[in-house]
C-alpha cells in the first residue's frame, strides 16, 4: 500500500505542475497539491522513507 501511496502522490504532484503551467484551473491544482503532501507526509510518518 505505501508504494500506491507514493505513487498517488507523484501523479498528483505531476498534475499539480501541469495544471499551475498549462491550464491555471484555480483552487482544485493546489487541492491536489495538499493531497500530494499529505500522502508523502503519511508515508514518512509511518517508518518509511520516501
Amino acid at each position: 500500500m505505501s508504494s500506491l501511496l507514493y505513487f498517488i502522490a507523484v501523479i498528483l504532484v505531476i498534475g499539480w505542475l501541469v495544471g499551475v503551467f498549462a491550464y491555471s484551473a484555480g483552487g482544485l491544482i493546489h487541492v491536489l497539491l495538499v493531497i500530494a503532501v499529505i500522502a508523502v507526509i503519511f508515508r514518512l510518518i509511518s517508518g518509511r522513507s520516501v
